[in-house]
Order: C-alpha cells, then structure tokens, then sequence
C-alpha cells in the first residue's frame, strides 16, 4: 500500500482536484461559495495526506466511521475478490457474504436480535426501524433526545433533536421530544450520576405518560449520545429505558450507527450496559464506509410480526455483495487481531488517565468523559459556572475560540474532530498506542490556547 513517504507530491494533481471539486460538487450541511475542502491524495492506517504531501493523524476516524483505519488490505482484498465473483446481486436473492455477514452480526447482538435487514447507511437503517416499529404497534409516535443526531432524510432529521433540524422544519414527523441524562450539565441540577439517571428515566416517564403510552411506537436512543456530546449513559439508565418500554409495550430501537462494532470495546454498545433493544441500528463502523453499508438488526418481537405480514419497504442495494463481503472481512480481521478487547483496555489504560492528566493541567477543560475509543473533551470558559467556551450552536466570530483550535491541531498534523464546544476524541481502533500518545501531546499542546479564554 502507498503511505505519505513513498508518495510524491503533486500540486497539479491537487489543483485540478480541488477545481473539479468548486465547479461542481455540492456539500452537504455548507454553504458553497463558504468552503475550500481540502484534496486528498490518499491513506493508510490512522493517517491520511494531501497533494503537498502534507499527513494528519485521522482523531476522528473521519466521520467516526472507519473503525479498520484506512486501506485495511483484508478488507480492501475482499472486497476486490467479491467483485470479480459476483459484484452486484438483486435483494431478493440469497447471496453467500449478505447471508454469512447478516449471522455474523446475530451472533454478537445480545438475545433474540437474530435477523438482520441491510441498508446503505445509518439515516436510512434509523428510517427502516420507525417503519418497522409503527407497522409492528400500530401506533405512530416516537420519542426521541434532544441531544441526538439520527440521519438527515425525511423522517430521521424529523427525529434528530440538534440544530441541524431546525432548517429542515416542518418535517411532518410524529415526533416528541425529552432530555437524556447529561451529568454534566444537568437539567435537574442532580449531585451525582447516580441521581442524574434517576431524574432522567422519572422525566422520561412523565413524558411518555403526558404523551400517551397507546399513541408511542418507539423510543429512539443512541447507546453512548455520539456528535452531541459522547454522552455516557448513567448505570441503570438503559435498563429502565427497556423497563419502561415494557410496561407500556413500547419499541426500544438502539441507535448504534456511531458506536457500534468496536467503537466502545463492544461488539455492540449496548452490550456495555447488559440492555437488549427490540432493534439496533448500524452502519459507518460494520465495514469502516468502504462501501456503503448499514442495517436493522431485529428482535423476535419484531421479526414474529412480519412472518405472514410482509415488510412495506425495501431497497435496491439491501445487502449489496461488495458491502457484505466488506463487512465480514473486517469482522474476522478484528477477531484474529483482538481489536475489541485492545480497545476496551486501552480506553482505561491508556486514553483515560492521559485525558484526566491533561484535565488537571488545563482550566479550560471542565469535563472529560467517554469509553473505548470514543471519548469528549468538554470546553468552559468559565469552570465555575461551566459556561461553554463557545456559546451553543455558535458560528462566524462567536466560534472563533473553536475555530483557532482546529487551526492549531491540523498546523500540527492532527485532524480533529469538533462538535460546539467539545473536541472529540474518535481515532480508528487500529491506532496505535505511539500514535494516541503523539494526539493527545498535541491536544495537550493546544488547549493552551483554549486556557486564554478562561475568566
């Protein structure tokens, strides 16, 4: 594989790019005559590198999906192999990788989540779940966070409950919404993540009763919240969430399209927290976005429904072979090289205490918090108060502290990624322990900059 070393810098190349690029690719969620994006020339492992020859360690797995790091060459192999065999195959036939992936998967989801419905991506696995759990209920509402993010189509943007939402109102969606636990910033003032949890899930209650238990069909959670903040979930707060789903026989759908496969040391995230969904959703890290590819894994109480009632929906590229073939690759590839458990180990050995040194030695810093290789570093400008270092959903000259700060990490050849306030640690799980070390220097490096903002 070509690495930045044996790769020759061509700034034609990269000019050409950069001009088909401007004259007619349209960005999502940018204003185009407002964005330069960068050329990329190619990648390996956790790094990638321009036309110039320029590297940037990859802290946020791009967009927290390539798991297997960049050019995995048993992935890459697969998927070149399955293209020679059959590349393309319709939905309706059975296919060796789609079937051989769809039991891989069953296998690591906990109780009776046995089958498996594929789709292209995480947006379209979250609108499949709704579907599925409205047909299932006959009911036709949803609960979701306020501090979530679910996809950008018709009804998962309707669902996602963060600004990105509010341009795309009115959206026509049976939603309501509620606040998650958020010790940090908590909405009921509690001491303790403890009592954060208990006020969280007698909130949710409140909810769901002042909504109507008969009128709910799901309620929608991302395992670990992931771009609102890498919110962990308190003990119990998860396994209440199904209790009360129970009770009221409403559909818990697990969104795992951001944490799944790896990304908190667990096949799947709700795997950490010993909950079963009703369904979880997939995608980004199942095959690392080399080919598009997510899902709908599904319990019993689901998949009994569409025995003799068939399913109203269905996709052209469901299962598609390069896609699967992609996604069984990379799942063998982590089992043979122990990635899940180097993962959960090296969140608490290594990327724990490093964070929570860097915390004490930054005022800037009022929180670090997450698990595996999924982690938030929380920015304040005010630690007593906790006022965030940049106001919420702040742009132009109001983010300007932020916007400094991922000048500094790519002018010292670390892509970040960045969320409001909040810089995100999500590098591939294949990073090495050298290459966390060298991120979090020069996160160390940079948040001196953030310190001059503090009051």
């Amino acid at each position: 594989m070509t690495d930045a070393h044996a790769f020759t810098p061509d700034a034609a190349a990269g000019a050409q790019v950069r001009a088909d690029d401007r004259a007619h690719v349209f960005h999502s969620w940018s204003a185009q005559a407002h964005i330069d994006p960068l050329p990329i020339a190619g990648a390996q492992g956790s790094w990638f590198w321009d036309y110039d020859g320029n590297r940037y360690l990859d802290l946020g797995s791009q967009l927290v999906n390539a798991n297997a790091g960049h050019g995995h060459p048993a992935i890459v192999d697969a998927i070149c192999e399955q293209a020679r065999i059959l590349p393309t195959i319709a939905p309706s036939f059975a296919n060796d990788k789609r079937g051989e992936l769809a039991r891989l998967i069953a296998e690591r989801a906990p109780g009776d989540l046995n089958k498996v419905f594929f789709t292209n991506a995480g947006a379209e696995a979250n609108e499949h779940a709704i579907r599925m759990a409205r047909v299932a209920t006959g009911r036709s509402t949803v609960l979701a966070m306020y501090r979530s993010y679910h996809g950008a189509s018709g009804t998962t943007i309707g669902l996602t409950g963060d600004p990105r939402r509010w341009r795309a109102e009115p959206t026509g969606n049976d939603v309501a919404r509620f606040f998650g636990p958020y010790p940090f910033r908590s909405p009921w003032n509690t001491d303790s993540i403890e009592a954060e949890g208990v006020a969280a899930l007698n909130h949710l209650r409140q909810v769901v009763e002042l909504q109507g238990p008969a009128t709910i069909a799901a309620i929608i959670i991302e395992t670990v919240i992931g771009t609102n903040g890498v919110i962990v979930p308190p003990p119990g707060y998860l396994a209440g969430v199904r209790a009360l789903c129970d009770e009221y026989g409403i559909v818990y759908i697990a969104d795992e399209v951001m944490v799944g496969f790896g990304r908190l040391g667990e096949w799947f995230g709700v795997n950490a927290f010993d909950v079963t969904p009703d369904l979880i959703t997939f995608a980004k890290g199942v095959n690392s976005g080399y080919v598009p590819l997510g899902g709908v894994v599904i319990g019993s109480r689901i998949a009994d429904h569409f025995a003799d009632t068939p399913y109203p929906g269905g996709l052209t590229y469901s299962g598609h072979p390069l896609a699967c073939a992609a996604g069984v690759a990379s799942i063998r590839a982590f089992e043979a090289d122990g990635v899940i458990d180097r993962v959960r180990a090296t969140g608490e050995d290594l990327i724990r205490p490093t964070l929570e040194k860097i915390a004490d030695n930054h005022p800037s810093v009022g929180e670090i918090r997450g698990m595996g290789f999924f982690w938030a570093i929380e920015l304040v400008r005010d630690p007593a108060t906790r006022e965030g270092l940049v106001p919420f959903n702040a742009s132009g000259a109001a983010a300007a502290p932020m916007t400094e700060l991922v000048g500094a990490f790519k002018d010292r050849g670390v892509w970040p990624f960045t969320h409001f306030n909040r810089i995100h640690l999500a590098p591939p799980l294949v990073t090495s322990d050298d290459d966390l070390t060298h991120a979090m220097g020069v996160l160390d490096e940079v948040l001196d900059l953030a310190d001059r903002h503090v009051v």
